[in-house]
């Protein structure tokens, strides 16, 4: 079984699907048999390159909304991160272009550590309210999860990897997403957003035996 897996790292639903799905292949009795797919997808693809600011601050324009209203909305998120083991930290959060994070997930992907790009990221950007486009922080979290810091300097440094981001947005595109997270299965049952456990328990158990 294949499944996957379209998210942006600053989006604090993936994480919790992330988190949902792994729970939920933790009591699949065929979880060995299943292979996830790491797949790029930017929430803000407009959000210029090269700027970073406060993500409370980026909400708030987004919804044009006041600060304080966003806090409330952003609580409740953080309420049901909690739940799934997850502190995030809004507060000192900033909010970047993850294009070039997205390009380092796709060398990680290529040495087999997609999945480890991904939660490292995530938790880069969700919890410990580090700057995912500031090259040298980068370079360090490739090195934490076993790259070779050299070569992920100089995918970052240049343009490589492009058209693997590109490909994975135009794909989910295709298949219907309009937001993130979203799951795929053997390309033929999705689970969008960050579902109830019991939501992603189903879907493997209903992937799994069309395959019988």
């Amino acid at each position: 079984m294949r499944i996957e897996v379209w998210s942006d790292i600053v989006c604090p639903w993936c994480y919790i699907g992330k988190r949902r799905l792994e729970r939920a292949l933790a009591s699949f009795e065929h979880a060995d048999e299943v292979e996830i797919v790491w797949r790029s997808f930017q929430l803000d693809p407009g959000f210029p390159q090269g700027v970073s600011e406060p993500v409370y601050d980026t909400l708030a324009k987004k919804m044009s909304a006041p600060r304080e209203q966003v806090k409330a909305m952003t609580a409740q998120v953080q309420q049901v991160a909690s739940e799934e083991g997850l502190t995030y930290d809004f507060e000192g959060g900033v909010m970047v272009n993850t294009f070039d994070a997205h390009r380092l997930t796709h060398l990680a992907r290529e040495h087999g550590l997609g999945d480890a790009a991904h939660e490292r990221l995530m938790r880069a950007q969700l919890v410990e309210a580090r700057v995912l486009n500031d090259l040298d922080t980068l370079v360090g979290l490739a090195g934490e999860i076993g790259l070779d810091t050299e070569r992920a300097r100089a995918v970052l440094s240049g343009t490589e990897y492009t058209e693997q981001v590109r490909e994975d947005i135009a794909a989910a595109q295709r298949l219907g997403a309009t937001g993130v997270p979203f799951f795929v299965l053997d390309r033929a049952l999705g689970i969008s957003g960050a579902q109830p456990l019991e939501v992603f328990s189903d879907a493997l158990e209903k992937a799994h035996a069309r395959q019988a």
